[in-house]
């Protein structure tokens, strides 16, 4: 079978076959066809979304991208094949999966100050925190259920905590603030929803001398860890019932009426060895704490002893610091220049990124791998662009142009959504987004 391009001439030609995991109805008759050679993906795209209009008059046109030999295709069948040494005297293989691209934009969320955390590990909400020194909880853009009112500084961390409790209702969230505490909070998701309900915290953290700059949980634990500018790290009890590291229980009064009990809490072990502030930290495992500081380093800790057993040298300033990939165990990093890179710890005897991905123009604020997926990634920066990438391709799959400010937060939605937070007071959702 001959397919011509429109306004081909004397393109060279050459024999492909389209294969996919995808299920019915995206799969196309395993033939192989001849196709000119200086297609770019976006008419191969539409090529396979003609050949499947052909066996369903039902299709709607659905963006692809295609891989060969696991690479990416970001140039023209041609040239890819050149630069990789294919031979084009043989059948092509082409895999073609769903674009990661968002659909749809959401209605974005207005605080009233820049909005410096978020948080979208829970598929029920999403929690913000913001420089006017409040938390948010968002069920969807534009609706803010709760708001989280006691700290006294900007909020600079989120977290969401999986807590063990008898309601299924009560939900923790934990916020770190530049006022040097970690705040506790409590609240049922079915709460109604006519108008934000203002909760007051349940327990209090203190013990770091300086503005806590990030905060990470253990999944289904009661604990928590914190970076602060003190250049230490902080181990914390996260249940709020009262325990051995509560050292005192206040009642507080509110127009003369007592309210709930508010516990306050030390830290339970301290982590040093950062020189600057540590910006970023990471708890994937129970036994593991990954760090990232403005000393230029990572770390990774051993939770049991306090010993940092990997320190590694960027030569940039970190800001941002994820864990996951491949078997979560690479390191993805971003700081004071424009590049995203990636590195495997597993191999010994090298310091060097195994990825570097540098489209950005301005230094990194935040970056999170998708919790599913091998290859995806998302990044934040100052130059107001949050970008999708896939570590099968040097170039980004999506950028995000939807914040008129500094991005300073970003994170991964209901696993098909990205969420970011900017320097323009507003939270926004880019939703359909298909990693998987």
């Amino acid at each position: 079978m001959d397919i011509d391009g429109e306004g081909e001439g004397e393109a060279r030609q050459v024999q492909v076959r389209f294969v996919t995991k995808l299920q019915h109805p995206y799969k196309v008759q395993q033939t192989s066809i001849s196709i000119p050679a200086n297609l770019t993906r976006f008419r191969l795209s539409a090529l396979v979304n003609n050949l499947l209009f052909t066996t369903n008059e039902d299709w709607t046109t659905e963006p692809f991208d295609f891989l060969i030999d696991g690479e990416l295709v970001r140039m023209s069948l041609e040239e890819f094949l050149i630069a990789k040494g294919i031979s084009a005297e043989k059948v092509l293989e082409i895999e073609y999966i769903k674009a990661v691209a968002p659909r749809k934009q959401e209605t974005p969320s207005l605080h009233d100050d820049w909005v410096s955390a978020v948080d979208g590990s829970s598929d029920g909400y999403i929690l913000t925190g913001c420089y006017d020194g409040f938390g948010r909880i968002w069920k969807a853009g534009g609706v803010c259920t709760h708001v989280l009112d006691g700290h006294s500084g900007p909020l600079t961390s989120v977290c969401n905590l999986m807590p063990k409790v008898d309601s299924i209702a009560d939900q923790v969230v934990a916020t770190g603030s530049k006022d040097r505490t970690l705040r506790l909070w409590k609240f049922g998701e079915e709460d109604p929803i006519d108008q934000p309900k203002k909760i007051r915290s349940v327990k209090i953290l203190r013990g770091h001398t300086g503005a806590v700059q990030s905060i990470a949980a253990i999944p289904s634990s009661d604990m928590l860890c914190s970076g602060s500018w003190d250049c230490t790290i902080n181990l914390w009890n996260t249940s709020t019932t009262d325990t051995n590291d509560s050292v005192s229980v206040k009642k507080r009064k509110k127009e003369g009426q007592d309210m709930e009990a508010l516990s306050e809490g030390d830290a339970i072990t301290t982590l040093v060895g950062h020189t600057q502030c540590i910006s970023s930290v990471v708890w994937p495992q129970r036994e593991t704490i990954y760090s990232g500081s403005w000393d230029h380093s990572i770390r990774r800790w051993d939770v049991e002893t306090g010993k940092d057993s990997f320190n590694m040298s960027c030569g940039k300033a970190i800001n941002s610091l994820s864990v996951g990939g491949e078997s979560s165990a690479l390191i993805a990093a971003g700081g004071s220049d424009p590049v995203l890179r990636v590195w495997d710890p597993r191999k010994p005897g090298t310091l060097s990124p195994i990825f570097q991905f540098s489209s950005h123009s301005s230094w990194i604020s935040s970056c999170k791998w998708h919790d599913k997926s091998w290859y995806h990634l998302v990044s934040a920066s100052f130059d107001g662009k949050v970008m999708l990438w896939d570590l099968r391709t040097a170039w980004p799959l999506a950028v995000i142009d939807t914040h008129g400010d500094k991005v300073l937060c970003a994170d991964w939605w209901k696993g098909d959504s990205v969420i970011s937070g900017g320097a323009d007071s507003k939270l926004c959702i880019s939703s359909g987004v298909p990693v998987l």
